[in-house]
């Protein structure tokens, strides 16, 4: 369009022209900009605080101590909320109601998340008091998780196998008490996300048995864990016989005393399994939980009547089975709560040598509240003395020291073995072939 051409446009059309062409010009600089607020980052999701609310509440309404030890509650909420919503994943998250709950200076009172094999066990021995949220947060309503069946302890920031329980895949694939775990399948171990969706499928752990030594691969192929079902298993057969200068000693390990059910199974592998022909018995009591009955003692308690039925077909059963071998006890700081409460009337009911390190000094009372998120809270909501001792905060100390340092241990275990001397140097064999008390 020429000079001439624009000059010889009435001015109406000059006017409905120049209003396209700015129009047009307004599109093209907007264009130009749009990749540039495109880059711009997204304002953050205001995170929730409901669960930590849900958890203050809580410990202000039901904690055992009205009082909350003395400790200014609504203060502490305020000083900790804001934390709790600036951190930045769940795992802070849960690290900021910790530090909140660790102002209480308590046992039984702490925050799990899903990330941890502890979430899923004590969200079985709890089932009970949550029998309604089970079911809303977990598809099978029942409390299971991917796992090998192995307890883990960090010790400058390095994860070294604690415990292996007898009979699940950690046990199979030759995994033993004192490995370090570098990695699983070339990254960094994590105790539940290492196995999450490859259960049945073969995972390759990188171990360092020794000191700075090499590493070596063991592959372990993980299975769902039902806590309660994988405990009573792994009790059944942990039951052995540890033959030394001609007797014959008997060992099993309670990884879980919550429920009457892994104590018949004791009394099951006494009367009639494993054990029934051992001339004494090592009772492990060490790691793991708690919640035993006090009444659980009364099986080395010798004075009792036991009553013996037997069937058409020979099988005979023990009614107040009573074991009256010699027995003996070992703890360690991982013995928590009802198992120190067995440790204790041990200890003063005289029954035998306990062997070992102090147990953890964690005996109160407490229940589990599942969070609006998920999340779990174990919270102290009674106060414990056995036979007027209060055991919290002290424990109970074994009547022979002995420690056990688990790193690079390659599966000795200096306790267990200081637990077969000690059964044999203060017992004798008598005429029968049996152990009597010199």
């Amino acid at each position: 369009m020429t000079v001439n051409t624009i000059s010889r446009i009435s001015p109406a059309t000059r006017f409905i022209f120049s209003l396209w062409l700015s129009a047009w010009l307004v599109l093209l600089l907007a264009a130009a900009q749009m990749p540039v607020r495109a880059e711009q980052p997204a304002k953050a999701e205001k995170v929730s605080t409901e669960p930590f609310d849900e958890v203050w509440r809580l410990v202000r309404d039901r904690f055992y101590d009205a009082k909350l030890h003395g400790l200014d509650w609504t203060a502490l909420g305020d000083t900790y909320r804001p934390r709790y919503g600036a951190a930045a994943s769940p795992a802070e998250r849960s690290a900021v109601i910790n530090a909140m709950l660790a102002e209480l200076k308590v046992s039984h009172t702490r925050h799990y998340i899903n990330d941890d094999p502890a979430y899923y066990q004590l969200a079985e021995i709890f089932s009970y008091p949550l029998r309604a949220e089970i079911p809303k947060h977990f598809s099978s309503n029942k409390v299971i998780y991917p796992g090998i069946g192995i307890f883990t302890k960090t010790i400058e920031d390095k994860t070294f196998v604690y415990g292996v329980m007898a009979g699940l895949p950690g046990d199979k694939a030759g995994l033993l008490t004192g490995d370090e775990i570098v990695s699983a399948d070339g990254k960094p171990f994590a105790p539940v996300g290492s196995f999450t969706d490859k259960t049945g499928t073969p995972v390759s752990l990188e171990i360092r048995r020794q000191a700075n030594g090499d590493t070596r691969r063991v592959v372990v192929v993980p299975e769902t864990i039902e806590p309660g079902d994988a405990f009573k298993a792994a009790l059944r057969d942990s039951a052995r016989i540890i033959e030394r200068d001609g007797k014959k000693i008997g060992y099993i390990r309670l990884w879980s005393y919550a429920g009457s059910r892994y104590q018949d199974v004791l009394e099951e592998q006494l009367s009639s399994g494993k054990l029934k022909d051992a001339d004494a018995l090592i009772w492990d009591l060490r790691g793991g939980w708690g919640g035993a009955r006090p009444h659980y003692l009364d099986l080395f308690v010798p004075q009792a009547v036991t009553m013996t039925m037997t069937e058409r077909n020979g099988q005979a059963e023990a009614v107040n089975f009573r074991w009256r071998k010699p027995v003996a006890l070992l703890i360690d700081g991982g013995s928590r709560s009802g198992k120190e409460v067995l440790a204790h009337g041990f200890k003063e009911l005289k029954l035998g040598p306990i062997i070992g390190e102090r147990t953890a000094g964690a005996v109160l009372a407490a229940t589990a509240f599942m969070l609006s998120d998920g999340s779990l809270l174990v919270l102290a909501v009674n106060d414990v003395s056995v036979n007027g001792v209060r055991l919290e905060g002290v424990g109970v100390t074994p009547t022979v020291e002995q420690a056990f340092d688990i790193r690079y241990a390659g599966g000795k275990d200096p306790q267990i073995e200081r637990a077969v001397e000690e059964v044999l140097k203060s017992q004798k064999v008598d005429d029968n072939g049996g152990i009597s008390a010199p």
